[in-house]
């Protein structure tokens, strides 16, 4: 009786080890996927556009193949204070090419807050953690790609032209040493920026007037806002 249940554990040890490595081969073959990796699908990119230079929008396959943003090096390298969103603008529906909207009713005084999602295509101003305006924007998206990372605005002009292109841009709030900045222009699709945040300019002239230097800009891809969010959390 012995020999015979030691018999039967050897036959036991062989199958289970047959059939780890038929698991083992099936897993090399990719006959089995493991759950870290299933359904991982590839973001498509979007397609923005603008006239900081009148360069037309890429084709679909080409801006498929367009590198996506990094972080800027003039990024400011620390995260912000924490910053709560407390109220968002009850605006219905998606916003459109040269949609915005500016209401400061029920806003406190407090510190500014500009953050910009790229997928989303839209910028929101905060003060004291309420949203006092949204509109659509226009992006880069070819060679020169908005950059994503938390800056600084360093420079405010009102009537500046573009040294580059030789293009108004309309009330410039400066984010980087290599000229990417928030700035009025006509939001329309068919264009991009070469890098730039263009926003309709009544909506950037409400913007000039309401930050200083030094406020903050948030620029992430796919990490929209709610009420309850902190800023610092979705960086």
């Amino acid at each position: 009786m012995k020999q015979a249940r030691l018999g039967g554990q050897v036959k036991g040890m062989i199958l289970l080890a047959l059939v780890l490595v038929g698991a083992f081969i099936a897993l090399a073959n990719g006959a089995l996927t493991s759950p870290a990796t299933a359904s991982r699908v590839p973001l498509a990119a979007i397609s923005p556009s603008d006239r900081d230079g009148s360069k037309p929008k890429p084709s679909p396959a080409e801006a498929t193949a367009t590198p996506p943003a990094s972080p800027s090096p003039d990024a400011v390298t620390a995260s912000p204070t924490a910053y709560l969103i407390k109220h968002i603008l009850p605006i219905e529906g998606p916003l459109h090419m040269g949609d915005h909207y500016w209401d400061e009713r029920g806003a406190p005084d407090g510190p500014m807050m500009i953050t910009v999602d790229l997928a989303a295509q839209t910028i929101s101003v905060f003060r004291g953690g309420y949203e006092i305006g949204t509109a659509a924007i226009l992006y880069g998206a070819d060679d020169k790609p908005t950059p994503l990372g938390v800056f600084a605005i360093t420079e405010k002009d009102a009537d500046h032209v573009s040294n580059l292109y030789d293009a108004p841009m309309p009330y410039m709030l400066r984010m980087t040493n290599d000229g990417i900045s928030i700035h009025g222009t006509s939001v329309a699709d068919g264009y991009m920026t070469h890098g730039c945040i263009g926003v309709p300019t009544p909506f950037a002239r409400q913007l000039f007037g309401a930050v200083k230097l030094g406020d903050r800009v948030v620029v992430t891809r796919g990490k929209l806002l709610a009420v309850g969010d902190m800023v610092d959390a979705v960086l």
